[in-house]
């Protein structure tokens, strides 16, 4: 378990801090902080503040990802998930949510919207050459395991 500094801003007075809702729940849930709901659109998006900063250490990151009873009864879902807070940023955690749902999805204070990984990061330094080792896929791309030439064989 690790210890992160969080700071509630001023207007999340009466929100909790994120928490896990199971006692084994990789997330903790983000909940909107808002003055007023916000009505998303279909094909909409909108940047939906927390109330809330954090101060990672270094080596770890923020990643806030979907919930899946959102997406999965309304479509909405965070847009550039899984986003990620840096262990330099001080700034108010923000969600970006879209709607990919097909009716107007209200957002409301205190709704939970999202949820928060804190993972490891492994830093790196770059070894640059000119060959790389040899792998069995190669150089093939992206969807190239198990695909083959003919459609559907």
């Amino acid at each position: 378990m690790i210890e992160i500094a969080i700071r509630r801003l001023s207007h999340a007075n009466d929100l909790p801090l994120p928490a896990a809702q199971t006692a084994h729940a990789a997330g903790l849930d983000l909940m909107a902080c808002l003055a007023a709901d916000i009505e998303l659109a279909p094909g909409g998006r909108v940047l939906v503040p927390t109330g809330f900063a954090i101060a990672l250490a270094p080596g770890w990151e923020g990643q806030v990802r979907p919930r899946s009873g959102l997406a999965v009864r309304f479509g909405v879902t965070v847009l550039n998930a899984p986003g990620t807070i840096d262990a330099d940023y001080r700034g108010e955690i923000a969600v970006i949510l879209i709607n990919h749902g097909d009716a107007v999805f209200t957002i409301t204070h205190g709704m939970r919207i999202a949820q928060l990984v804190v993972a490891p990061v492994a830093q790196v330094t770059w070894n640059e050459t000119t060959e790389l080792p040899d792998s069995d896929r190669g150089e093939a791309g992206f969807g190239s395991t198990g695909w083959t030439a003919v459609k559907g064989e």
